[in-house]
């Protein structure tokens, strides 16, 4: 029983990887579209003994296209933050 839910969880992060990396797709549609949480398609993707271990290049790809989404996320944020600072206060009254 220990080695088919080990199998399992194996199976689940290979097939979540790629279709990560075949629709260039976020942790979010990700999980949704394994009926998972995003915790464990975090964990699937970043956790060195599961995806790491089982195939590098392919963890590898996929850790790439979550970091690119991070960093276009707090850019963003970045950008709009710095909008807002330069907006004048207007308080309701």
């Amino acid at each position: 029983q220990e080695y088919f839910l080990k199998s399992y969880i194996e199976t689940r992060a290979v097939e979540i990887a790629n279709y990560i990396v075949e629709n260039n797709a976020t942790v979010r549609q990700a999980a949704k579209q394994f009926g998972i949480s995003k915790s464990t398609v975090h964990k699937d993707i970043t956790n060195a003994d599961r995806l790491l271990r089982i195939d590098p290049e392919l963890a590898a790809k996929a850790r790439h296209i979550l970091d690119q989404q991070v960093r276009t996320h707090i850019r963003g944020g970045l950008a709009t933050r710095e909008k807002y600072l330069h907006l004048p206060h207007v308080h309701a009254g």
